[in-house]
């Protein structure tokens, strides 16, 4: 175990999805492995439009996140049931893949999401 605390910042991501007018996500990595990300959509903004092109156009969201709503209300539907759940301010979530989703009215969705260390040898 380490006793060095190491800090990261969105402002200088070491990826950032670029969804133009419609927002981005920015990715930093700590160096277990372990990510977080800021996904900032602006109204308008669905998963059909402006992420799916970004991940090789896949038929619905192939990634599990677990995050924190900061902002605005993403409405994220499941594609096998068509069930919809509305996230909004102060909601921790959990959301399996296969999903899709679009920002809900004229609102900016901040989100911070997590990622554990990818699986090692």
């Amino acid at each position: 175990m380490t006793d060095v605390i190491e800090t990261r910042r969105f402002e200088d991501p070491d990826q950032l999805l670029d969804m133009k007018e419609h927002g981005g996500i920015s990715i930093v990595t700590m160096a277990d492995g372990s990510a977080g990300m800021r996904a900032v959509f602006e109204p308008g903004w669905t998963w059909e439009a402006d992420e799916k092109p970004l991940l090789g156009s896949p038929d619905a969201c192939p990634m599990h996140h677990t995050g924190y709503c900061i902002s605005g209300t993403l409405a994220v539907r499941m594609a096998d049931t068509g069930a919809v759940t509305r996230l909004g301010p102060g909601d921790f979530f959990d959301i399996p893949p296969g999903h899709d989703g679009h920002v809900e009215g004229d609102e900016r969705v901040e989100l911070i999401l997590f990622a554990p260390p990818e699986h090692r040898d």
